[in-house]
């Protein structure tokens, strides 16, 4: 190594080379099956034939895709027109996630900022006190916050007893309490990135701001949001994607009112009487609109580090 440094090559080698596929082995493996494996078996899946008793018929068709697209009449003879139906299923599963999201925004943002700016030695507990919560099950987390928020649950009771509302609130089987559900069980995904990004900021550059007469919202905007703004935009994708494809709070917060395309997927699996290549082909669906997504903020980070640079 010396010798190459001397010489004017490069100072670093790779002492694991020959070595290299076998240390690499045990993380294919773990990608593979628990990964790209599900992933293709669900693509195949979705273009198989249902079978009447739950299953599938390995005869390969778009009858799955046909039937998310199009509307063929009541007995499947007629002409396709668009199915708005499960178009408004997606619809209502992004603007969900994405006012979870926002929510999880507003609320994780002061947070991290609050933890990252305690003394280094109490940090850790404040973190600790943060995930404590979700050490639980995410059901039994969920079906708490249904007895927490129902009609003669403890939240209506106390509004009533300190005399702010005179009858109960309905907030089970809203959109506000799928909205509360999701923002509940994904707000750590929010604070955690954000939280190390702002641990890693450079506060005189805020202090340097300050001298020379900026405002604390100037500051802000123009200082420290744009240097953490890579612990915000994964903050944002650690909420958003779950939040996307979650059935647990539309099922239990939300009611049939509310059915979100998680709660549509899972349905399709379940008993006798569902449709395994409807629900593959849905899932497909899904994954190509998340991967969309990842790619418009992985393609604006990409400007925007080049813009910097």
């Amino acid at each position: 190594m010396a010798a190459g440094a001397a010489s004017g090559g490069s100072a670093t080698t790779d002492t694991y080379k020959e070595a290299r596929t076998w240390l690499l082995m045990p993380a294919w493996v773990v990608l593979l099956f628990l990964s790209l494996a599900p992933v293709a078996m669900m693509l195949i899946y979705s273009f198989l034939t249902k079978e009447f008793r739950g299953g599938v018929i390995w005869e390969f068709s778009f009858a799955a895709y046909d039937q998310f697209f199009c509307d063929r009449g009541l007995f499947g003879d007629e002409g396709c027109t668009f199915e708005w139906t499960y178009m408004t299923i997606f619809w209502r599963s992004i603007w969900q996630a994405g006012a979870a999201t926002l929510l999880s925004l507003a609320i994780g943002f002061p947070t991290a900022y609050f933890i990252a700016t305690r003394p280094e030695n109490v940090r850790p507990l404040w973190v600790f006190l943060i995930t404590i919560p979700y050490w639980v099950n995410l059901l039994i987390r969920t079906v708490s916050m249904k007895f927490l928020l129902r009609d003669k649950g403890p939240l209506n009771d106390f509004l009533m007893s300190i005399g702010l509302i005179d009858s109960p609130l309905h907030i089970i089987n809203t959109n506000f309490a799928v909205q509360l559900g999701l923002f509940y069980s994904y707000l750590p995904f929010m604070v955690l990135p954000i939280y190390a990004a702002v641990e890693r900021y450079n506060f005189s550059l805020s202090e340097a701001a300050a001298d020379l007469y900026a405002s604390k919202f100037t500051t802000l905007w123009r200082i420290l949001l744009p240097a953490v703004k890579p612990g915000v935009i994964a903050g944002c994708i650690l909420v958003f994607v779950p939040s996307l494809g979650s059935f647990l709070a539309p099922d239990l917060l939300g009611g049939a009112k509310n059915f979100m395309i998680g709660s549509l997927i899972e349905e399709q699996f379940k008993g006798n009487a569902g449709n395994w290549p409807f629900g593959a082909a849905a899932s497909m669906i899904l994954l190509s609109l998340v991967l969309v997504i990842l790619l418009i903020f992985a393609r604006q980070q990409a400007k925007a580090e080049k813009a910097e640079g």
